[in-house]
């Protein structure tokens, strides 16, 4: 193969930069409604009135759809789909109402124009996350089907004979996966079928659960997204707005444009949910662990439980003999939080790397010596080998491009001006997954080539990289290869998240491409039509052996503290990853700084703020909800191993979507340490917090 690795720009980026590139939005069918989301003014309640003459009374307004018209939906496990089925309301800012006219703006009037009297009762918005508090409970499974609590050997026990010990508890708030382009959907429904127009990471999940929804035959429902504009795991699963644009075509018979504003990305596009993670390490003479626990608390709302896997990524990390690992939530009357960019390992991973960052300076021993010193021989929960785990070279390659060596551990000492100037380390770990996945290629008379595989491009290069892989075992060149991905009517593909789409749609593309090249080189004809062949990788994936399969890296972060303000500023950033085989070295290089400097946004800069009195937060737009920007990013290096792993995947690459924001914020975090000799636990580390504690003198 001579594409696959290279820096091939992206094919749409032409279209992109140019504006000839269509999203959700802007796709303008003839007649289009526009539907306006009309969401509770209260935090929990019940709808008594609505008074709508002011609202249908405007010019172009075309229908309205409350809980008292709205179509009953079917049960499909998400309690956050069954929009308006009745006059409850679970959380302010859940949708109670669709206004449908003729344009945007009267659309939005209108739904001003709308008075809804409720019945309000007293919400539960916030509660003490902590062993003593009545709302915990501990679930039957966190995200992903992980087991609640993992517990090995005797952790008071380990505790006892450790020579070190920290006990730390650290917080992260509520984050939200605010990504460029908002929630859309343009629903049209004509002749029988459903055209679903969507911005989603997975346009075969949307069919299916709109399906179910609405009693639909699978086959009648088609959703296609050829660019969405980012989603960090926001559009993992089907949201409101897609719920919404169906059933304003159903009820009108025209198609329905329904958008998110940036407000209302806050309330119903999904966050990370606020944790708590409290950590008991203990260690030997040595440095090596003896006992790890990690108990990690978090919310879920009242209709529909997620529990995030925050503690999940300590089972697999070090070697620890005796280990506490274990989940518990609180239902409150809130949005239902969701998946967002390394769901559960990016939380847990700042705990469980800060926590291993004290461990070190209570022992005495260097931050990675520490990592390295506790490196396991096999995967710690289960025993499997790994599949590949080159941590050990990462944290050391790192050390080397960030200059670590000579590094004075003293807290405090080192000015630069009116700089306090501080360094940290953290590790980092995410899964390798791979899903069973198909594709379809054919091939064409006149050397040319059509590929067909249900991904979702959401703006990482994937669309690129499956005809890097295509081209190079088809032996041809990437300009003759087109390829149509984000069409729920093409072979069926698992969605873009997790950091499993290449490897997985990858698979499906080389397998098809291989069959195809092998039976043309049997002789096989090429027909006028083409020669068309479909492959899948479901019995694949099924016989892969048992591995302990994951991507690792190591941050190094340097951060200077003024004085006088406590401002903090992170002037260089290094991240090392091994990541299996690298497919595209210019769009794995904009993965793994986009990861980075997420991290460094959720270490210095986002929170949400609520507002237990409004029940909502406060903060739900950008002017106050504060994201890195390219002035908090200045020198900023992500480099990766040579590295291959078939064990994952036959192109022995892993999915680096995430990795690099697991273990930033840590990095982050101890590198003010280092700077101030103050331990902030509680994220986002603000001056604030570094001026009560009391810096020392200019």
């Amino acid at each position: 193969m001579t594409l696959v690795g290279a820096p091939v720009a992206r094919l749409e980026g032409l279209e992109k930069v140019s504006g000839q590139a269509r999203y959700a939005f802007e796709r303008l069918p003839a007649g289009t409604l526009y539907g306006w989301p009309v969401q509770a003014s209260v935090s929990r309640g019940r709808i008594v009135a609505i008074d709508h003459d002011a609202c249908l009374a405007l010019p172009g307004v075309v229908g309205l759809v409350t809980h008292e018209n709205a179509p009953e939906l079917a049960a499909v496990g998400d309690g956050e789909m069954l929009l308006m089925q009745s006059p409850d309301v679970a959380y302010r800012g859940q949708v109670v109402a669709l206004v449908l006219a003729e344009t945007l703006d009267t659309a939005r009037e209108a739904a001003a124009a709308l008075r809804i009297t409720y019945r309000p009762v007293d919400a539960d918005v916030e509660v003490v996350l902590g062993t003593d508090s009545p709302r915990l409970y501990a679930p039957k499974k966190v995200s992903l089907g992980f087991p609640t609590d993992v517990v090995r050997g005797d952790i008071e026990a380990g505790l006892a004979e450790a020579a070190t010990t920290v006990d730390v508890t650290y917080s992260t708030p509520a984050v939200f996966n605010n990504p460029m382009e908002p929630h859309a959907t343009v629903a049209t429904f004509a002749d029988g079928r459903l055209d679903i127009v969507d911005s989603t990471q997975s346009t075969g999940m949307v069919r299916n659960r709109i399906a179910a929804l609405f009693s639909l035959a699978p086959d009648t429902v088609r959703v296609t997204a050829e660019h969405v504009g980012g989603a960090f795991g926001s559009k993992g699963s089907p949201r409101p707005c897609t719920v919404l644009a169906v059933i304003g075509t159903l009820a009108t018979g025209r198609p329905v444009k329904v958008t998110y504003t940036r407000q209302m990305m806050f309330s119903i596009a999904g966050y990370r949910n606020p944790t708590i993670s409290h950590m008991r390490l203990g260690a030997d003479a040595e440095g090596r662990l003896t006992a790890v626990a990690h108990e990690a608390y978090s919310h879920t709302s009242t209709i529909q439980e997620f529990a995030e896997q925050i503690a999940v990524v300590t089972r697999h990390m070090y070697a620890a003999p005796h280990l506490l690992s274990t989940h518990r939530v609180a239902a409150l009357d809130v949005p239902t939080p969701r998946n967002m960019r390394a769901p559960g390992e990016c939380p847990g991973a700042y705990a469980l790397e800060s926590a291993m960052d004290e461990l070190a300076i209570a022992a005495g021993i260097d931050p990675v010596e520490l990592r390295i010193r506790n490196e396991p021989g096999t995967d710690p929960e289960t025993g499997s080998p790994w599949s590949s785990r080159n941590l050990v070279d990462c944290l050391r390659r790192g050390a080397d491009l960030f200059g670590w060596a000579g590094r004075d551990p003293r807290p405090a000492v080192r000015r630069v001006g009116r700089f306090l100037v501080g360094t940290g380390v953290a590790a980092s770990v995410y899964p390798a997954l791979t899903f069973p996945s198909g594709a379809r290629v054919t091939a064409l008379p006149g050397g040319r080539y059509r590929l067909g595989i249900n991904a979702t491009d959401v703006g990482t290069g994937a669309r690129t990289v499956m005809v890097q892989i295509a081209a190079d075992v088809l032996g041809t060149d990437a300009a003759c290869v087109d390829v149509h991905i984000g069409d729920s009517d093409l072979p069926a593909a698992s969605p873009g998240s997790g950091s499993s789409g290449t490897s997985s749609w990858g698979w499906a593309v080389h397998k098809a491409c291989t069959e195809l090249r092998e039976r043309i080189a049997a002789g096989a004809s090429i027909p006028r039509k083409g020669l068309t062949v479909e492959a899948s990788t479901a019995e694949d994936v099924k016989a892969m052996a048992p591995r302990a399969r994951f991507a690792y890296g190591a941050q190094f972060v340097e951060a200077r503290v003024d004085l006088d303000s406590g401002e903090i500023v992170v002037p260089r950033m290094v991240g090392v990853f091994a990541a299996g085989r690298i497919l595209n070295a210019r769009t794995a290089r904009s993965q793994f700084l986009g990861g980075m400097v997420m991290g460094l946004s959720m270490a210095l800069h986002e929170a949400g703020v609520l507002d237990p009195g409004y029940g909502d937060y406060a903060n739900h737009d950008f002017a106050t909800y504060h994201i890195a920007t390219n002035a908090d990013t200045l020198d900023i290096k992500a480099e990766w191993l040579d590295e291959t792993d078939p064990d994952v995947s036959p192109l022995g690459g892993k999915g680096i979507g995430e990795i690099g924001i697991v273990g930033t914020a840590a990095a982050v975090a101890n590198a003010v340490w280092h700077a101030t000799g103050v331990r902030v636990r509680d994220l986002p580390v603000q001056p604030d917090a570094l001026l009560v504690a009391g810096l020392p003198a200019v």
